[in-house]
């Protein structure tokens, strides 16, 4: 625990990769710890990868392979674990991470970017043939079905797009769709390439009630929707792929979550804890795309060390300075702002064991909050660290109480 980093990155996948180019250029010292043998996260198990700009020819796990390789160039740290709890020091600042091997990290900003796991959707058979006939990842498990007929569960972007993957290998692909004929969820590009495509059968208004076999997965019991009939479909295998959960376990006590689960964010990837960032599919965001976990990365990084360089400043000039720190919360619109620190600034003159320091709040929004703010000009007296004496300034007369 000798070393102290400026950021950990909690998930390697495209948000957390992102997140890790952008601090470690930036001069972060920057460590990604990542519970699983290879980073990319659920990119790298996506076989098709039409939709990254600049990238015209490239499956997932290649392009992860490129941001690890992007990493390496700027010498981010990886380390191998699941991380299991945080705690935060009681100034708010240094954080201490724990994993299942016993491990700990200390660092002075946090940026999850756990992802999320494929959903589970309890259906009998499902846990005892997963592994034998059941599978979330056509990348990683289509050769195994050459020549077979494999059912696909969903109809989203990434069953569609699965399926259409699976056919390179396959005999068959049957999808199961609970809507009505001709509906999917996946986008017209998506559906087009589906409909086109002779090996992809459908059935419609249908779900899965019960996958079968004996060792090995040999079916699937289907159920119509409208009708309430339960069928029989002969199949080698069945793909699963109706959502994600993500992994926010560990920090369910910590940080505000949906009732989903997903991390809560704002446009900087900030949390409800400053210095805890957030990225990628672990949060509540419109799309989840490997396009829209890299731009997350790439702000969580820089607020990061915009959230860093505000936190060392403030313990530097107040928290841990001796003297009194007469501390102006102002921003530039504000006149009276302006002439509230002139005023400050000349009355220091005849008090040299003081010293004036200045936070702009649109740009310093959590020392802001974390003093409650919100309108300007506001100054607080600070004695040795200590806050002293508060003025919400509405005449500059007012100045003189804090004296």
């Amino acid at each position: 625990m000798s070393e102290l980093y400026d950021v950990i990155i909690i998930g390697g996948g495209a948000g957390g990769m992102s997140a890790g180019v952008y601090a470690a250029r930036g001069k972060m010292k920057t460590l990604i710890i990542e519970d699983k043998r290879n980073t990319g996260g659920q990119a790298a198990t996506t076989s098709e990868m039409e939709n990254y700009p600049g990238i015209l020819e490239a499956t997932g796990p290649q392009l992860m392979d490129m941001f690890r390789e992007h990493c390496d160039k700027f010498g981010v740290q990886f380390a191998r674990g699941l991380v299991t709890g945080i705690s935060i020091a009681e100034d708010g600042f240094i954080k201490t991470l724990t994993t299942n091997k016993g491990e700990t990290y200390q660092t002075k900003s946090i940026i999850v970017a756990t992802g999320a796991t494929p959903r589970i959707l309890g259906i009998t058979g499902e846990s005892e043939f997963r592994g034998k006939g059941v599978s979330y990842c056509a990348t990683c498990d289509a050769d195994f079905y050459e020549e077979l007929d494999v059912v696909v569960v969903g109809s989203g972007n990434t069953a569609v797009e699965e399926s259409v993957f699976l056919t390179k290998f396959v005999n068959k692909v049957t999808m199961i769709v609970l809507h009505d004929q001709g509906i999917l969820d996946a986008d017209r590009t998506a559906q087009e390439q589906a409909f086109a495509n002779d090996k992809i059968e459908f059935v419609w208004n249908s779900v899965v009630e019960e996958i079968t076999g004996d060792e090995l997965v040999n079916g699937v019991k289907l159920k119509n929707l409208k009708t309430g009939e339960i069928s029989e479909l002969a199949t080698d295998g069945v793909f699963m792929f109706v959502g994600t959960v993500p992994k926010t376990d560990f920090v369910k006590e910590l940080i505000e979550l949906t009732p989903q689960g997903y991390v809560i964010t704002n446009d900087k990837q900030e949390t409800s804890v400053p210095g805890i960032f957030a990225v990628g599919d672990v949060t509540d965001k419109f799309l989840r795309q490997v396009v829209t976990a890299a731009g997350d990365g790439a702000v969580a990084a820089v607020a990061a060390d915009r959230y860093i360089e505000e936190e060392e400043s403030w313990r530097k000039s107040v928290s841990e300075f001796g003297g009194t720190a007469m501390v102006a919360f102002w921003n530039p619109l504000s006149k009276e702002s302006l002439d509230v620190i002139n005023q400050l600034e000349l009355k220091c003159k005849d008090h040299p064991e003081q010293r004036v320091v200045t936070i702009d709040t649109y740009k310093s929004q959590n020392i802001a909050n974390r003093f409650s703010v919100s309108e300007v000009p506001v100054v607080i007296r600070f004695d040795a660290g200590q806050e002293a004496k508060r003025v919400d300034v509405k005449d500059i007369t007012e100045l003189e109480t804090l004296y």
